[in-house]
């Protein structure tokens, strides 16, 4: 859960710690120094330019989230899915076993794993090739419990997208919803959003089935 976040630059402090941005960096690309967010100076008002630059360089923050603390920190690809039959056009909603073959042309989904199909417009030009419910809070506040993530197959692990949302299964753990960074000695980093939860490595020889999440839908 966020920590209580009484103002605006609190709020961004607590951002750029979930995103694990360089907080020098950070500000340095707003055109404001750090120790505007220390001390008494952090209760001072923020301009509205400096929010300006911040809504414009990082377009993942949610606006009423900023300014006023309601509402989830990051934006959320939010949508209705409408219930289809298996016409060859919907995305299936799959269970969380149907994933395997990692390096394969794609992954292994039988039929007998698809809970039903959904036909989703915004997702038309996106390549989803799955989607599948997420559970528990690691990758709270972007993802909660019971959303529904859009994946597209990775056939590489070359393709990997760095720091970007994977779904990923393990042959020890099952499915997992992770970012992913490099490793070492042969291993992927699987980070956590919700900083209670400590990153881990899981060697490629552990990896099933990796793909790129590629939206969020909420079904109705």
């Amino acid at each position: 859960m966020e920590r209580n976040l009484t103002n605006i630059k609190e709020r961004i402090l607590y951002y750029t710690d979930l995103k694990g941005f360089s907080k020098e960096k950070f500000f340095e690309e707003l055109a404001v120094t750090y120790g505007n967010f220390k001390g008494k100076a952090k209760d001072q008002a923020l301009s509205s330019d400096v929010i300006e630059r911040i809504i414009s360089k990082y377009p993942d923050i949610n606006i009423e989230w900023l300014v006023t603390g309601k509402g989830d920190m990051l934006k959320s690809d939010i949508i209705k899915a409408t219930h289809t039959p298996n016409n060859g056009e919907g995305i299936p909603l799959v269970n969380v076993t149907a994933i395997g073959g990692f390096g394969n042309a794609k992954f292994s989904i039988e039929e007998r794993d698809v809970k039903d199909y959904y036909v989703i417009p915004k997702f038309k030009h996106k390549k989803v090739d799955f989607m599948i419910e997420v559970e528990g809070s690691s990758m709270y506040p972007k993802y909660n419990s019971g959303d529904v993530v859009a994946c597209r197959i990775i056939d590489e692990q070359s393709f990997i997208q760095w720091n970007k949302t994977h779904v990923i299964a393990t042959k020890g753990q099952g499915i997992i919803i992770k970012r992913i960074k490099k490793g070492v000695n042969g291993s992927l980093l699987m980070i956590s959003d919700n900083k209670d939860y400590d990153p881990f490595p899981v060697p490629t020889e552990e990896i099933d089935g990796i793909a790129l999440v590629v939206g969020v839908i909420r079904l109705e």
